[in-house]
């Protein structure tokens, strides 16, 4: 599946802009208290949990807010499945992760990140409590998978290369202050959004003792192999997803599943189509191969589908076309006759066991987790050798905690944010079902200020996803619950596009975005009115990244709004497909042709076609360090809108990433509390008695 998307200065108390927000705010302090900026450094929530083998304990990571450094924290913590009794594992300075238990559940691999050095890797040793640096890398370690026999932990890590070089600069005199060395750049990706420019190297796959030793590299190659990795049962073969074709550059999307021979090196493939082929996950009998993947079509979504394969790499077939989700996890039964997956259905994440003739059985549903700041779907989930499953999940009024199932409804262990809530009045929300005017069938949810009165109408805010493959569902988030606060009624959409009903449904808007997807999202306003919640007269719009798109798409089609606050947007395709970081993905995905050869109709669907109709005024937010929707796209649209003479601002996150836009808890608050602010300049206030 496909996304755009591939994530406070501290506020002041938000003004109380309505009657119910007046009311609201006239409460004591206690239990009633609405929900701030400030709450934002309060928020904790869980994620990747692992279950021990025996199903006994279950490790997790714990992420939480640090006021000081206004960044977000791991830590590794335990929890028992029976009793929820939770103890902390690694939870001193610094960030600590991706925690992975041995075969024999005596020990727990994890990566830690101490004073801004580069991430080690560790593994404590549950029955004595100690803990032993195992590698001294010069990167990062990831993916990190045991051996069967638990003597050995693999890893993917990038190899350091020499950069690019033309010609020879003259020879510096010691102790001269000269300009840096020229900076040559010969790839075709050479910057990533959250990363900045690439450094020259390659991923590749290592080994090291599971008790300390000098690693060893397995792949080599001026190509990137990736994980997740998995051992087959004999300890001689790992394998692993890559592009390793001569043209890899520009064939991003064409990974193949590989084996190597730990003990010689030698790398085989066991796929060969076009398209993407990747997560391999190797049976405990050792006959079979799971793995996600399909057949590229070049359609702007596809469904991740659950095949497998002969451990030859013979004999594949496909068990979950006729489910038409996208698999985004897969783990085998041991006894190696069905597989656990996860994927996402109408905006919830749920887990399922399939058989190996395609047979599809729910396990659990609402798994959740992931970031805070907007209600996407999301979560993950491990598996004991006894079937017992172990899953981060959450509701639109608490975030992830760790859940644990028997193959029935799940039981919550953890109440991460319990007391600070308890203290809270939050937005409580309602799902919707509407028909779009051509008869397409489409969910929203609409959150309601605190304290609202049914029959009462309110300003209302329509808050679009990104993606625009993507999908919202009934999730906490943090902006949906500050909007609120601040008395408005928040409507969130999974217009055509979205993800989790069908390969059909997504690829509504294939060749042809945004379209379609504005008529959903002004049905859903309308039915917001017709439920008596929506103030006609006090609508406003905003999204992000793909929302960021439908939000200035939206202004330049209707006046309806009466502001609208566009959040990292493409603004002209013609110039994000050709300065954003991957940029082979948009002309062969979302257009038919390259930019030079049909210009008109990268014109005819960027925004800024339409910003001659504009009267809106319209806010534009945007990362500092955006490479996925370049700041050069807010800023084309900002000056156009300024020229224009539409009321508008240009607001920049600095430091901030596409991905990483939410990131720090201040940015996050202070971001919403611009975009409320923004709306407030132009709410038609209710006339006095």
């Amino acid at each position: 599946m496909r996304s755009m998307l591939a994530l406070l200065l501290i506020t002041t108390a938000l003004p109380a802009t309505s009657a119910i927000a007046q009311d609201a705010a006239a409460v004591p302090a206690g239990p009633n208290r609405l929900f701030t900026g400030e709450d934002l450094f309060a928020l904790e929530q869980a994620a990747d949990p692992q279950i021990s083998p025996d199903g006994s304990v279950i490790a997790y990571v714990r992420q939480s807010a640090d006021i000081m450094t206004d960044r977000l924290r791991s830590t590794i913590w335990l929890v028992d499945a029976r009793t929820g009794a939770q103890s902390p594992l690694v939870a001193g300075p610094g960030n600590h992760s991706r925690p992975r238990w041995s075969p024999d559940g005596r020990r727990l691999a994890f990566v830690s990140a101490v004073d801004g050095k580069a991430p080690q890797l560790f593994v404590r040793w549950l029955g004595s409590g100690e803990t032993a640096r195992i590698t001294g890398l010069p990167d990062s370690p990831s993916d990190l998978a045991w051996s069967p026999a638990g003597d050995r932990i693999a890893f993917v890590m990038t190899v350091p290369g020499a950069p690019a070089k033309l010609g020879n600069a003259p020879a510096k005199p010691e102790g001269a202050a000269w300009a840096e060395p020229l900076e040559v750049i010969d790839r075709v990706t050479y910057r990533a959004d959250g990363g900045g420019n690439i450094k020259a190297g390659y991923d590749h796959l290592f080994l090291v003792p599971a008790d300390g030793g000098a690693p060893q590299q397995l792949t080599f190659g001026a190509v990137n192999d990736a994980g997740p990795l998995s051992w087959t049962p004999d300890g001689k073969r790992i394998l692993f997803g890559a592009v390793r074709s001569a043209d890899w550059e520009r064939e991003p999307n064409n990974s193949e599943i590989y084996a190597v021979d730990v003990a010689s090196g030698s790398v085989t493939a066991l796929t060969s189509r076009y398209g993407p082929d990747f997560a391999p996950v190797v049976s405990p009998d050792g006959r079979q191969i799971a793995w996600l993947g399909y057949a590229d079509k070049r359609a702007s979504n596809a469904n991740d589908e659950l095949s497998v394969m002969s451990i030859d790499g013979t004999g594949a077939r496909t068990l979950t076309a006729g489910l038409d989700r996208s698999i985004d996890g897969a783990v085998w039964a041991k006894d190696s006759r069905s597989l656990i997956i996860s994927y996402d259905d109408h905006g919830v994440k749920q887990v399922a066991r399939v058989s190996l003739d395609g047979r599809v059985t729910t396990v659990v549903r609402g798994l959740a987790g992931g970031g805070l700041d907007r209600p996407y779907s999301g979560g993950s989930f491990s598996v004991s050798n006894g079937g017992r499953i172990a899953y981060s999940g959450g509701t639109a009024a608490h975030p992830a905690d760790v859940y644990v199932s028997n193959g029935g409804a799940g039981t919550r262990l953890t109440a991460l944010n319990e007391a600070m809530l308890a203290r809270k009045t939050l937005a409580p929300v309602r799902q919707m079902n509407l028909r779009a005017p051509d008869g397409t069938a489409i969910e929203a949810w609409l959150a309601t200020p605190p304290g609202y009165v049914e029959g009462q109408r309110v300003p209302l805010i329509l808050e679009i996803h990104g993606g625009p493959h993507s999908a919202y569902g009934p999730s906490f988030s943090t902006d949906v619950q500050l909007y609120a606060a601040g008395g408005y009624a928040v409507l969130y959409v999974n217009p055509r596009g979205s993800t989790s009903y069908g390969a059909d449904f997504a690829n509504l808007i294939d060749k042809k975005y945004p379209g379609g997807d504005y008529d959903d999202l002004i049905a859903a306003v309308d039915a917001a009115i017709a439920m008596g919640v929506a103030d006609p007269d006090n609508l406003f719009v905003t999204g992000g990244s793909g929302g960021g798109v439908l939000t200035a798409w939206i202004v330049g089609k209707t006046d309806r709004f009466k502001a609208a606050a566009t959040q990292k947007p493409v603004i002209n395709w013609i110039s994000e497909a050709l300065t954003m970081d991957n940029t082979g993905f948009t002309s062969r995905y979302w257009f038919s042709k390259e930019p030079w050869e049909d210009p008109m109709a990268y014109w005819n669907r960027s925004p800024l076609s339409l910003v001659g109709n504009v009267k809106t005024p319209t806010m534009v937010v945007v990362g500092a360090e955006d490479y996925r929707t370049p700041v050069s796209e807010s800023e084309q649209y900002y000056a156009a809108l300024q020229i224009r003479g539409v009321p508008t601002a240009l607001v920049k996150l600095p430091g901030a990433s596409h991905g990483g836009f939410t990131a720090r808890p201040s940015q996050s608050a202070a971001k919403a509390s611009a975009i409320l602010a923004w709306f407030e300049k132009y709410r038609v206030k209710p006339k006095a008695n």
